[in-house]
């Protein structure tokens, strides 16, 4: 399946040497994280950026998004959705950076519940490294299986707020533990007070980390 979104051109005009793809959470959609997408820009002035769409929408609910459909919460029902979805990610990222002609250490990733989920599910699995996968309010799904399975290691940054309803804090510690056990080099940022949702600490950690692996 083919999947699009809301994109931004590079704010300085000319040809982007990087490229930023958001991945939004469930219930959600591209121009939600493209608004993200606008407050990162100004500090990565030569970056492209583009927000697709999840494969599925949600029946009665317009303009929103799934990555897979959220029943049980259970961590079959993660495990089994996120791979499923992987190949329409993966194939879109492939495609992103072909036409942006850019090479893979020069994207970086950033997603938000279970957009980031899907980051590290599909990033860590590709053979050519991206610069950098940013995780927000997410967890890592399927960690028993990501030692057989990871290809690659780029830097991690975990942002998680210690009132995140949702997906508990929690999450992010057992991610990163789970993540450097495989050699994976992670930063976290805690976000005291941040329920389910970007602070704007959140977002100077992500534009901070994005500037360093991005140059």
């Amino acid at each position: 399946m083919s999947l699009d979104g809301p994109r931004l051109v590079a704010l300085s005009g000319s040809k982007p040497n990087a490229l930023v793809i958001l991945i939004h959470g469930y219930g959600s959609n591209g121009d939600d994280l493209i608004s993200l997408a606008r407050m990162i820009q100004p500090a990565l002035p030569h970056a492209a950026f583009v927000a697709p769409n999840a494969p599925s929408q949600i029946s009665r609910m317009a303009a929103a998004y799934q990555w897979w459909p959220i029943e049980t919460f259970s961590m079959a029902e993660r495990a089994a959705g996120a791979a499923a979805a992987a190949p329409a990610l993966d194939a879109f990222i492939t495609h992103a950076l072909e036409d942006a002609d850019l090479p893979s250490d020069r994207l970086l990733l950033v997603g938000f519940s279970q957009g980031t989920m899907m980051a590290l599910h599909v990033g860590l699995r590709r053979p050519e490294p991206v610069a950098g996968i940013v995780g927000i309010s997410g967890m890592l799904v399927a960690p028993e299986r990501l030692h057989a399975q990871i290809r690659s290691r780029p830097p991690v940054l975990l942002i998680h707020g210690t009132e995140d309803d949702v997906v508990p804090f929690r999450s992010m510690e057992l991610a990163s533990t789970a993540l450097t056990a495989s050699g994976v080099t992670v930063e976290t940022h805690v976000s005291p007070g941040v329920g389910h949702s970007v602070g704007q600490d959140g977002l100077a950690a992500t534009t901070a980390f994005a500037v360093r692996v991005l140059g």
